[in-house]
């Protein structure tokens, strides 16, 4: 047999190395559900504009300080931007559920199961030194993150079961079964690093020494702790692709760091910032000067078309007082969202009324009869009116209405055993007083929970708030140790794995997740598994409403308030597109003029 000249044999080595599996197809984009929004060759996301000029600096703000330039570790506090720098293999829309796009990632081939996917580097990828991106830098900054990097990273990227180098540019990913249906995705956000740069035994230090990245800008310059200057890099090798027509188009971005936002408030008044967004609802209505907003700055309100944040008080259910259902439901009834709202937060939020506020995610109206189907076998463990009702919240007026709601707060209280005696409130088998503890690190939330304490006195219910240090606090969360707190979940429009770490037995009983409340039921475990094997929208839609009934029905918080706009402020010469995606606005698609 004649032999073939070494060139040939080596392009065929590569070839059978790298070969896609019959069943699969190489692919420009993976949705988690349905068909990708935008074909392939598409010119540009509908939320920009793609005639934006370039030029032009940006100064924005930030709050605190920052010591580290290393974003991917627990250690240290990076700045504001910094995500700029890096890319990952595969680009996020932001009008569709859950979609990425080719990126440094050329394409990609799939299992029709979800359970591998390949990626195929872009030959013209760089990281900004100008080498070459590799499938060996891939591995090494997937096994970096998997064992250093923030703890739920590591929790996705140990699903990955085998990775294997199929050539220089192609690399294979295989996942274990357990809510491998979004790992393909979870894969392709991870940013890629330099493997000379996570291969360094001071990659897990904190450190001002910037690692290379392959983005849109370049660091600058940075005054430790105070400010930090992005430049846009020109010789980006991404510029073609579509995903950046129209974006990243200011020559600098500045940031700008202050201890405290009332002072970066005045520096944007007086024009040494261009733009902030308001999360203050007493800055937004009583700071802003809007007598002359064609000379002076303006305030805008994209629309925001994602889950509103949960944000609620929390009752840990660990403690004997708050595992009765009743209870927490006569709680429910003693908050005055109605006052709170119009004396304290300026009328400008709506109460929230779901997990998954601001959504077709959120549970509406009576049960359908596929989500009956599914809670069915967990009747023993639920409710009655989970079945039978429509929840809702209270609600308060002028009428009396507040004292109608703390009548039936008492009646639901008296029903758990407890009694009023001299003024307190008592279980009426132990004599134990009823007192509640609010642990709080935000001096902002104290203002919300004092007009609950006067409702809360009205029951008999003796209550404090303790203030302590961010650290403090951290470690009584991490271990369960408080009655009450506020806190807040952020859902998107695609829920998978991360719904486990919310509200699964097992993160019940584990210290460091977030199931505050302590929710330890087998059906929200069945549910949290269709959430994350789901291979349909449609599949998914039912169990997250499915989801988000149990939770609601079960009182586990007291829902506060939310609301489906930005708060933005900012000087005529930046620019915005027309059309906000799902997510609002943001600095990466504005322009200068």
């Amino acid at each position: 047999m004649r032999q073939l000249p070494l060139f040939l044999l080596l392009v065929l080595v590569l070839f059978i190395g790298a070969k896609r599996s019959p069943s699969a197809e190489e692919q420009h984009a993976i949705a988690m559900h349905g068909t990708p929004k935008y074909a392939a060759g598409f010119r540009s996301f509908d939320y920009v504009n793609p005639e934006a000029p370039l030029g032009g600096t940006l100064r924005l703000s930030a709050i605190g300080s920052f010591d580290s330039l290393n974003p991917f570790l627990l250690k240290g506090v990076s700045p504001r931007g910094i995500g700029d720098v890096y890319q990952s293999l595969l680009y996020r829309s932001r009008d569709e559920p859950f979609t990425l796009y080719a990126n440094i990632a050329r394409s990609i081939d799939v299992a029709p199961d979800r359970s591998w996917i390949i990626f195929h580097i872009d030959p013209r990828a760089r990281f900004s030194d100008r080498r070459a991106i590799t499938a060996e830098d891939v591995l090494a900054s997937f096994e970096v993150l998997r064992d250093e990097g923030r703890p739920n990273v590591q929790g996705y990227y140990r699903k990955v079961t085998k990775v294997e180098i199929l050539g220089t540019l192609a690399i294979r990913f295989e996942f274990e079964e357990d809510g491998r249906y979004e790992m393909p995705l979870i894969i392709g956000l991870m940013s890629i690093l330099p493997k000379p740069a996570v291969t360094n035994p001071d990659f897990t230090k904190s450190s001002l020494t910037p690692i290379p990245g392959s983005g849109p800008y370049l660091i600058e310059k940075i005054e430790a702790g105070r400010r930090i200057v992005y430049r846009r890099d020109d010789n980006f090798w991404g510029w073609h692709l579509p995903q950046y027509k129209g974006r990243f188009n200011f020559e600098r971005i500045i940031y700008d760091y202050f201890r405290d936002d009332d002072v970066a408030l005045e520096a944007f008044k007086s024009h040494n910032i261009d733009a902030r967004f308001e999360h203050s609802a007493a800055k937004w209505a009583n700071a802003y000067d809007t007598s002359d907003l064609h000379t002076g700055y303006k305030m805008t309100t994209p629309k925001l078309q994602i889950p509103a944040p949960m944000l609620a008080f929390v009752f840990n259910t660990r403690r004997e007082k708050f595992s009765d259902r009743c209870v927490r439901q006569a709680l429910t009834l003693a908050f005055d969202f109605e006052w709170v709202n119009a004396n304290i937060l300026y009328g400008l939020y709506q109460r929230t009324e779901s997990f998954f506020e601001n959504s077709p995610l959120a549970a509406r109206g009576s049960i359908p009869a596929v989500v009956r189907d599914l809670l069915s076998p967990f009747k023993p463990e639920l409710p009655d009116a989970v079945f039978n009702d429509v929840f809702y919240l209270p609600e308060t007026d002028e009428s009396g209405r507040s004292r109608e709601n703390l009548r039936r707060a008492q009646e639901l209280l008296a029903e758990a055993g407890y009694v009023v005696d001299a003024g307190t409130l008592r279980h009426q088998e132990t004599g134990k007083a009823f007192t509640i503890e609010f642990l709080v690190n935000n001096s902002d939330y104290i203002k919300l929970i004092a007009p609950f304490q006067r409702n809360l006195d009205t029951l008999g219910i003796q209550s404090t708030i303790r203030q302590i240090d961010t650290a403090s606090y951290q470690n009584r969360l991490t271990n369960y140790d408080f009655d009450m707190i506020i806190n807040s979940w952020g859902q998107s429009l695609s829920p998978g794995n991360e719904q486990a770490f919310y509200w699964s037995r097992d993160a019940a009983a584990t210290p460091g997740t977030r199931n505050y409340p302590g929710i330890r039921l087998a059906s929200v475990d069945m549910l949290i598994e269709k959430i994350a094997t789901a291979t349909t929208r449609d599949t998914l839609v039912t169990a997250t409403r499915a989801l988000d009934r149990v939770l609601l029905w079960g009182y586990y918080v007291i829902p506060l308030y939310f609301t489906d706009r930005q708060w933005l402020a900012h000087w005529p010469e930046i620019k915005l597109p027309v059309t906000p995606s799902f997510w609002g606005t943001s600095p990466d698609l504005w322009w200068y003029e």
